[in-house]
């Protein structure tokens, strides 16, 4: 089991937990929108250290995005390996083909 398989792992059996005891409940409480903000946020300060060539910065910016997004798609009922099988699926496409595949909005 690796990092994110540990982190996912954490992550769901703290969902349901007491809010007042884990960050992971007091989150999922507040609900998927509330989950989002942190998402966004923590993407922005991804950009900020990036920006700033701050490497230590950006490591630790890109821990706290991929723990908030993992808690959004666990909210959102989607684990790590369904975005392991939609990466597969996209492997040895080009980015540009990939995206012309895409469904038109």
């Amino acid at each position: 089991m690796d990092a994110f398989d540990r982190l996912e792992s954490v992550i769901a059996s703290r969902i349901g937990g007491d809010p007042t005891q884990s960050y992971v409940a007091k989150l999922h409480a507040r609900g998927t929108a509330k989950i989002a903000q942190k998402v966004g946020e923590e993407a922005v300060e991804c950009v900020i250290a990036a920006c700033g060539n701050d490497r230590a910065g950006l490591i630790g910016e890109a821990a706290d995005l991929i723990f908030h997004l993992t808690l959004l798609l666990q909210t959102q009922g989607i684990a790590l390996d369904d975005v392991r099988a939609e990466l597969t699926r996209r492997d040895g496409l080009s980015g540009i083909a990939e995206k012309a595949s895409r469904p038109k909005e």
